[in-house]
Protein backbone atom coordinates (compact mmCIF):
# COMPACT_ATOMS: atom_id res chain seq x y z
CA UNK A 1 0.00 0.00 0.00
CA UNK A 2 1.36 3.33 -0.79
CA UNK A 3 2.55 5.41 2.03
CA UNK A 4 0.73 8.96 2.28
CA UNK A 5 2.74 11.93 1.67
CA UNK A 6 0.59 14.77 3.11
CA UNK A 7 -2.70 15.31 4.97
CA UNK A 8 -4.24 18.83 3.55
CA UNK A 9 -5.28 21.04 5.71
CA UNK A 10 -9.42 20.19 5.07
CA UNK A 11 -8.18 16.14 5.93
CA UNK A 12 -6.46 17.71 9.11
CA UNK A 13 -9.05 19.29 10.09
CA UNK A 14 -12.09 16.04 9.53
CA UNK A 15 -9.16 13.79 11.43
CA UNK A 16 -9.47 15.97 14.16
CA UNK A 17 -13.13 16.24 14.39
CA UNK A 18 -13.68 12.71 14.19
CA UNK A 19 -11.04 12.36 17.30
CA UNK A 20 -12.70 14.94 18.81
CA UNK A 21 -16.44 13.62 18.70
CA UNK A 22 -15.71 9.71 19.31
CA UNK A 23 -12.94 10.58 22.46
CA UNK A 24 -13.08 13.70 23.73
CA UNK A 25 -9.34 14.52 22.95
CA UNK A 26 -8.92 18.27 21.22
CA UNK A 27 -6.03 18.27 18.89
CA UNK A 28 -6.88 21.46 17.09
CA UNK A 29 -4.74 23.99 18.76
CA UNK A 30 -2.12 22.10 18.75
CA UNK A 31 0.71 23.15 16.17
CA UNK A 32 -0.76 22.18 12.68
CA UNK A 33 2.50 21.13 11.26
CA UNK A 34 3.80 19.22 14.53
CA UNK A 35 0.19 17.04 14.85
CA UNK A 36 0.35 16.72 11.26
CA UNK A 37 4.00 15.25 11.28
CA UNK A 38 2.54 12.71 14.07
CA UNK A 39 -0.52 11.92 12.34
CA UNK A 40 1.67 10.84 9.09
CA UNK A 41 3.96 8.72 11.06
CA UNK A 42 1.17 6.77 12.27
CA UNK A 43 -0.40 6.36 9.13
CA UNK A 44 2.80 5.18 7.70
CA UNK A 45 3.70 2.99 10.94
CA UNK A 46 0.22 1.27 10.52
CA UNK A 47 0.54 1.09 6.70
CA UNK A 48 -2.76 2.99 6.34
CA UNK A 49 -2.66 4.52 2.82
CA UNK A 50 -5.78 7.08 3.07
CA UNK A 51 -7.30 9.84 5.66
CA UNK A 52 -10.67 8.24 4.26
CA UNK A 53 -8.94 4.23 5.92
CA UNK A 54 -7.19 7.06 8.53
CA UNK A 55 -10.74 8.16 9.52
CA UNK A 56 -12.89 4.65 9.15
CA UNK A 57 -10.34 3.09 11.79
CA UNK A 58 -10.54 6.05 14.11
CA UNK A 59 -14.23 5.83 13.70
CA UNK A 60 -15.27 1.98 14.62
CA UNK A 61 -12.52 0.45 16.25
CA UNK A 62 -11.13 1.94 19.66
CA UNK A 63 -8.53 -0.25 20.25
CA UNK A 64 -7.12 1.15 17.20
CA UNK A 65 -7.60 4.76 18.69
CA UNK A 66 -5.55 3.48 22.07
CA UNK A 67 -2.71 2.88 19.84
CA UNK A 68 -3.04 6.20 17.50
CA UNK A 69 -3.09 7.86 20.99
CA UNK A 70 0.00 6.35 21.79
CA UNK A 71 1.54 7.01 18.21
CA UNK A 72 0.28 10.56 17.58
CA UNK A 73 1.63 12.09 21.39
CA UNK A 74 4.88 12.68 21.96
CA UNK A 75 6.54 9.79 24.90
CA UNK A 76 10.13 11.44 24.50
CA UNK A 77 11.46 11.50 28.69
CA UNK A 78 14.66 9.73 30.47
CA UNK A 79 15.31 10.65 34.45
CA UNK A 80 16.91 13.88 35.33
CA UNK A 81 16.94 14.83 31.54
CA UNK A 82 18.63 18.16 31.29
CA UNK A 83 20.82 17.23 34.17
CA UNK A 84 21.62 21.35 34.56
CA UNK A 85 17.83 22.10 35.25
CA UNK A 86 17.90 19.55 38.12
CA UNK A 87 20.91 21.01 39.61
CA UNK A 88 19.40 24.24 39.44
CA UNK A 89 16.34 23.27 41.55
CA UNK A 90 18.77 21.66 43.88
CA UNK A 91 20.78 25.00 44.37
CA UNK A 92 17.79 27.59 44.30
CA UNK A 93 14.57 25.97 44.24
CA UNK A 94 14.32 23.24 46.94
CA UNK A 95 15.70 25.47 50.05
CA UNK A 96 12.74 28.06 49.48
CA UNK A 97 10.46 25.01 49.18
CA UNK A 98 11.51 23.93 52.68
CA UNK A 99 9.67 26.65 53.86
CA UNK A 100 6.36 24.76 53.17
CA UNK A 101 4.72 22.43 55.55
CA UNK A 102 3.46 20.57 52.87
CA UNK A 103 4.97 20.34 48.98
CA UNK A 104 2.63 20.12 46.75
CA UNK A 105 4.30 19.60 42.59
CA UNK A 106 3.29 19.20 39.83
CA UNK A 107 4.40 17.77 36.66
CA UNK A 108 1.99 18.16 33.53
CA UNK A 109 2.17 16.32 30.91
CA UNK A 110 4.64 13.47 32.48
CA UNK A 111 4.41 10.68 29.82
CA UNK A 112 6.16 7.81 31.36
CA UNK A 113 7.06 9.18 34.73
CA UNK A 114 10.58 9.28 34.68
CA UNK A 115 10.80 13.03 35.64
CA UNK A 116 8.49 12.75 38.29
CA UNK A 117 10.81 9.97 39.96
CA UNK A 118 13.86 12.22 39.25
CA UNK A 119 11.73 14.44 41.32
CA UNK A 120 10.78 11.91 44.26
CA UNK A 121 14.71 11.57 44.30
CA UNK A 122 15.75 15.42 44.49
CA UNK A 123 13.03 15.79 47.91
CA UNK A 124 14.06 12.63 49.46
CA UNK A 125 18.07 13.50 49.19
CA UNK A 126 16.98 17.08 50.88
CA UNK A 127 14.93 15.41 53.25
CA UNK A 128 11.81 16.58 52.00
CA UNK A 129 9.53 13.67 50.62
CA UNK A 130 7.95 12.55 53.60
CA UNK A 131 5.98 15.98 53.39
CA UNK A 132 5.99 16.07 49.96
CA UNK A 133 3.04 14.80 47.63
CA UNK A 134 3.88 14.72 43.64
CA UNK A 135 0.92 14.87 41.05
CA UNK A 136 2.24 13.45 37.78
CA UNK A 137 -0.51 13.73 34.81
CA UNK A 138 -0.75 13.13 31.16
CA UNK A 139 -3.45 13.01 28.49
CA UNK A 140 -2.48 9.33 27.09
CA UNK A 141 -4.14 6.55 30.00
CA UNK A 142 -1.37 3.71 28.52
CA UNK A 143 1.47 6.48 29.70
CA UNK A 144 -0.05 6.34 33.27
CA UNK A 145 -0.56 3.02 33.47
CA UNK A 146 3.48 2.23 32.83
CA UNK A 147 4.45 5.35 35.13
CA UNK A 148 2.37 3.77 37.70
CA UNK A 149 4.33 0.51 37.76
CA UNK A 150 7.63 2.54 37.99
CA UNK A 151 9.34 -0.23 36.07
CA UNK A 152 11.63 1.09 33.63
CA UNK A 153 14.25 -0.93 31.33
CA UNK A 154 17.71 -1.80 32.98
CA UNK A 155 19.74 -0.79 29.96
CA UNK A 156 18.60 2.80 29.94
CA UNK A 157 20.16 3.06 33.95
CA UNK A 158 23.29 3.88 32.82
CA UNK A 159 22.50 6.95 30.79
CA UNK A 160 19.98 7.68 33.79
CA UNK A 161 22.90 7.42 36.62
CA UNK A 162 25.22 9.39 34.07
CA UNK A 163 22.32 12.42 34.10
CA UNK A 164 21.66 12.12 38.14
CA UNK A 165 25.49 12.68 38.15
CA UNK A 166 25.20 15.43 36.19
CA UNK A 167 22.87 17.01 38.34
CA UNK A 168 25.02 17.24 41.30
CA UNK A 169 23.90 13.92 42.84
CA UNK A 170 26.04 12.02 44.85
CA UNK A 171 24.62 8.87 46.05
CA UNK A 172 24.72 5.23 44.78
CA UNK A 173 21.69 5.45 42.27
CA UNK A 174 21.34 1.77 41.80
CA UNK A 175 20.15 2.16 45.62
CA UNK A 176 16.60 4.25 44.48
CA UNK A 177 16.11 1.07 42.35
CA UNK A 178 15.76 -2.95 42.13
CA UNK A 179 16.85 -4.56 39.06
CA UNK A 180 15.22 -7.41 37.94
CA UNK A 181 15.70 -9.58 34.90
CA UNK A 182 15.89 -6.51 31.86
CA UNK A 183 14.13 -4.43 34.37
CA UNK A 184 14.65 -1.47 36.96
CA UNK A 185 11.41 -1.23 39.51
CA UNK A 186 11.94 2.31 41.30
CA UNK A 187 11.84 2.44 45.00
CA UNK A 188 8.39 1.47 46.43
CA UNK A 189 8.48 4.69 48.55
CA UNK A 190 9.21 6.71 45.33
CA UNK A 191 6.08 5.23 44.00
CA UNK A 192 4.21 5.99 47.16
CA UNK A 193 4.93 9.67 46.75
CA UNK A 194 3.51 10.63 43.81
CA UNK A 195 -0.03 10.67 42.40
CA UNK A 196 -0.62 9.56 38.67
CA UNK A 197 -3.76 10.97 36.81
CA UNK A 198 -5.26 11.72 33.85
CA UNK A 199 -5.46 15.58 32.43
CA UNK A 200 -5.69 17.00 29.59
CA UNK A 201 -4.25 20.55 29.56
CA UNK A 202 -6.86 21.56 26.64
CA UNK A 203 -9.89 20.83 28.37
CA UNK A 204 -9.52 20.24 32.39
CA UNK A 205 -9.03 22.39 34.72
CA UNK A 206 -7.51 24.18 38.16
CA UNK A 207 -7.61 20.66 40.31
CA UNK A 208 -4.93 22.01 43.20
CA UNK A 209 -2.58 24.67 44.48
CA UNK A 210 1.09 24.12 44.13
CA UNK A 211 4.37 25.66 45.01
CA UNK A 212 6.29 23.98 41.82
CA UNK A 213 4.53 23.11 38.19
CA UNK A 214 6.92 21.75 36.04
CA UNK A 215 5.20 21.05 32.24
CA UNK A 216 9.11 20.96 30.28
CA UNK A 217 8.70 20.38 26.68
CA UNK A 218 5.03 19.88 25.97
CA UNK A 219 4.17 23.84 25.27
CA UNK A 220 6.24 23.61 21.70
CA UNK A 221 3.48 21.53 20.46
CA UNK A 222 0.59 23.97 21.11
CA UNK A 223 -0.15 27.21 19.18
CA UNK A 224 0.26 30.37 20.70
CA UNK A 225 -3.54 30.45 21.59
CA UNK A 226 -3.35 27.54 23.49
CA UNK A 227 -0.13 28.04 24.75
CA UNK A 228 -1.63 30.94 26.59
CA UNK A 229 -4.36 28.71 27.71
CA UNK A 230 -2.29 26.66 29.53
CA UNK A 231 0.15 28.60 31.12
CA UNK A 232 -2.57 30.74 32.47
CA UNK A 233 -4.15 27.87 33.76
CA UNK A 234 -0.72 27.17 35.87
CA UNK A 235 -0.84 30.46 36.71
CA UNK A 236 -4.48 30.35 38.34
CA UNK A 237 -2.66 27.24 39.98
CA UNK A 238 -0.21 28.17 42.29
CA UNK A 239 0.33 30.25 45.11
CA UNK A 240 2.17 33.31 45.64
CA UNK A 241 6.02 33.33 45.14
CA UNK A 242 6.19 29.98 44.25
CA UNK A 243 7.80 28.25 40.72
CA UNK A 244 7.47 26.89 37.35
CA UNK A 245 9.93 24.98 35.18
CA UNK A 246 9.47 24.96 31.05
CA UNK A 247 11.37 23.29 28.59
CA UNK A 248 14.27 24.40 26.99
CA UNK A 249 13.16 25.82 24.16
CA UNK A 250 10.01 27.25 25.60
CA UNK A 251 9.62 30.87 27.10
CA UNK A 252 6.88 33.31 28.89
CA UNK A 253 8.66 36.30 26.50
CA UNK A 254 5.76 36.26 24.29
CA UNK A 255 3.06 35.22 26.57
CA UNK A 256 0.02 37.02 28.00
CA UNK A 257 1.08 36.27 31.88
CA UNK A 258 5.10 37.33 31.66
CA UNK A 259 4.28 40.07 33.70
CA UNK A 260 3.15 38.37 36.10
CA UNK A 261 6.40 36.05 36.46
CA UNK A 262 10.23 37.24 37.48
CA UNK A 263 13.13 34.72 36.35
CA UNK A 264 15.25 32.57 37.91
CA UNK A 265 17.10 30.71 35.46
CA UNK A 266 16.89 32.19 31.99
CA UNK A 267 19.12 29.45 30.93
CA UNK A 268 17.03 26.70 32.70
CA UNK A 269 13.47 28.36 32.17
CA UNK A 270 12.75 28.45 35.63
CA UNK A 271 10.21 31.19 36.83
CA UNK A 272 8.73 32.48 40.22
CA UNK A 273 5.27 33.54 40.49
CA UNK A 274 5.21 37.12 42.16
CA UNK A 275 3.53 37.69 44.80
Amino acid sequence: MAEPKNISAGELQEILHVIRVNYGYDFCNYSHASIKRRILHCMNKGNIGSTYDLKYHLTNDPLFFAWFLQSVTVNVTEMFRDPLFFKELRTNVLDKLAAYPLIKIWHAGCSTGEEAYSMAILLFEHGLLDRAKIYATDLNPANLEKARKGIMPLVNMKEHTQNYIQSGGRNDFSAYYTARYENAIMRKDFRESIVFSQHNLVTDQVFNEFQLICCRNVLIYFNKELQNQVLNLFYNSMAPLTYLALGTKESLLASEIRSKFITVSATNKIFRRKD
